[in-house]
């Protein structure tokens, strides 16, 4: 069984920066697809940014421009740069990963991310 641990959720102030980290208990490059999502009280989850296998990114339009997700295929670990953190990126960061089959196979259990105003 797969698992996926991430970490680095903290309390920032707006402006501030995080890393968020998502370590693999394999190798990630089995993954056709990795990914954060994101999931603030009453909302729905939703993409934060996503890493194919073969390295395209993706991002909401929200977080363009201020969030980099990279991985280190040495580490099995998946991350996510955020930059100019603002109130309304708190939530607890989800990471994902899977296949083309099964998009969604593999979630972690989330890191809290709370930016203050």
């Amino acid at each position: 069984q797969v698992q996926l641990v991430e970490s680095g959720g903290t309390l920032v102030q707006a402006g501030g920066s995080l890393r968020l980290s998502c370590a693999a208990s394999e190798n990630i490059l089995r993954f056709n697809n990795m990914g954060w999502y994101r999931q603030a009280p009453g909302k729905q989850r939703e993409l934060v940014a996503g890493l194919t296998r073969g390295g395209s990114t993706n991002y909401s339009g929200s977080v363009k421009g201020r969030f980099t997700i990279s991985r280190d295929a040495t580490k099995n670990t998946l991350y996510l740069q955020t930059n100019s953190l603002k109130p309304e990126d708190t939530a607890v960061y989800y990471c994902n990963a899977g296949f083309i089959a099964v998009p969604s196979a593999y979630w972690g259990q989330g890191t809290q991310v709370t930016v203050s105003s």
